[in-house]
């Protein structure tokens, strides 16, 4: 920790570099930096899940604003916290992805009648969200089975299962345009990297290179005609959250139990997360924390569907931009996260960070995934490769992560749930990484 880190944890009665303050337009520079490079995520959920059920422009719109809004509402808690819910780390918060197959599945289950599908979804993820409430203490107690081979290589994974996201978004948003992939959206891409590699090099722009690689390529692809930012004035200007838009929540047990799966696994996901940015920080990561963390993405998780919101948990994009500016103030989060309400509760802003080009974010997307992964080979470094089982397992492990990327069909003849768990490559690998180091090193590979 730095002497100027020092003198401003100290003022606030505590050694931890997360408790450093910083100024107000600071805190809202690397803010919205955080957001602008989440922002496309967070959308993407609601817009799948949406389209997918087959409503209306209004009601894709509502989604898009409420994910946004609970996004903010369950960053806030995870950075800033309450008696025994979050964190208290730089960590931001959105919809999760890994739930989108299961509420597809469930859509699929109820075509023809879109609100009782919602009603569905909502209903499992209420209690879904209720049972890793429950199950948050017990999660945090066997962190224990959490040494440097198992952490580093579910870490890396994280950051494996995420660059081909940062290739698509690069290639454009649409797979079925003419232009997808062409040479104008990878140079876009391109040449957004390269600025943030710049802005990396030169001392007063490093801590806000991405968000300099954001603005500095939406401009160049608007001078290309490859912006678009028509649609910004259109639509309301203030929209106020709708409890129960779709009605009561109606609970089945076959979703809640699929649900229920998905949450299991994201409470490994998010522990892997509390593990990266605690490390990427160098603070303490103890049993208490950990609880305390998965408590509040689970609350979180269960209260997002009375405002018509989907589970958000911790993004692992954005701990590589913690690693990347070395910003590790919870409060700059925290500053991000009133400007994800704010992007929820005024929608015209909302659409004006949306008219940001996919390229953009796929150029900036390679160096936060790829931190990502680096993040975790640092952590691998401090396992013992003396022992080949280290080997077998980052190998295993990492194979996991890569058949679902490479084979997206590869697990499709599998009964869905199953199907469901080895389809996210984090979750995969997570398990393969826990399981072959118990079995392959026993008690001499559980951390003390």
């Amino acid at each position: 920790m730095s002497s100027t880190d020092l003198q401003n944890s100290t003022a606030t009665g505590s050694a931890r570099p997360e408790d450093e303050r910083v100024g107000i337009g600071r805190a809202i520079l690397y803010g919205a930096q955080h957001i602008l490079a989440m922002y496309g995520g967070v959308v993407a959920v609601p817009l799948v899940v949406g389209s997918a059920a087959r409503l209306d422009a209004a009601e894709l719109g509502m989604l898009v604003a409420a994910a946004l809004f609970v996004s903010g509402l369950a960053t806030l808690l995870q950075s800033l916290g309450l008696p025994h819910l979050g964190s208290q780390l730089p960590l931001v918060n959105g919809t999760t992805i890994g739930a989108a197959s299961t509420m597809l599945a469930i859509i699929a289950a109820h075509q023809g009648d879109p609100h009782q599908a919602m009603r569905v979804i909502f209903g499992s993820v209420i209690v879904a969200g209720a049972v890793g409430l429950v199950l948050a203490g017990l999660f945090a107690r066997i962190r224990r089975f959490f040494p440097p081979v198992v952490t580093g290589t579910i870490i890396t994974a994280m950051g494996v299962s995420l660059l081909p996201v940062a290739a698509g978004w690069s290639m454009g948003p649409d797979p079925k345009a003419p232009d997808h992939g062409s040479l104008t959206n990878l140079g876009i891409a391109l040449f957004a990297l390269v600025v943030v590699l710049i802005c990396s090099r030169i001392r007063a722009l490093s801590q806000v290179a991405v968000l300099v690689g954001i603005v500095v390529g939406t401009l160049f692809a608007w001078l290309l005609g490859r912006a678009d930012f028509s649609q910004v004035s259109k639509g309301s200007v203030i929209a106020l959250p709708h409890p129960f838009y779709f009605g009561a929540p109606v609970f089945e047990i076959g979703a809640i139990l699929s649900m229920t799966i998905v949450m299991i696994v994201t409470l490994m996901e998010v522990m892997a997360d509390l593990f990266a940015v605690g490390d990427t920080i160098g603070t303490t990561i103890d049993d208490k924390r950990v609880a305390d963390g998965l408590r509040a993405d689970m609350l979180a998780a269960t209260v997002a569907p009375v405002f018509n919101s989907f589970p958000p948990t911790a993004f692992a994009q954005n701990v590589g931009l913690v690693a990347v500016t070395g910003i590790r103030s919870r409060f700059t989060v925290a500053a991000g996260a009133g400007l994800l309400i704010l992007l929820g509760l005024f929608p015209w802003l909302g659409r004006l960070v949306a008219a940001i080009p996919s390229p953009v974010l796929g150029g900036v997307g390679v160096v936060l995934f790829g931190t990502v992964a680096a993040a975790g080979i640092k952590i691998l470094t401090k396992a013992d490769f003396e022992n080949p089982n280290n080997l077998i397992i980052v190998a295993v492990a990492l194979a996991m992560v890569l058949f679902p990327i490479g084979a997206p069909t590869i697990y499709a003849q599998l009964p869905s749930w199953i199907s469901m768990i080895l389809g996210s490559g984090i979750s995969s690998a997570a398990l393969a990484a826990v399981v072959l180091n118990l079995v392959l090193n026993g008690r001499g590979g559980v951390a003390r």
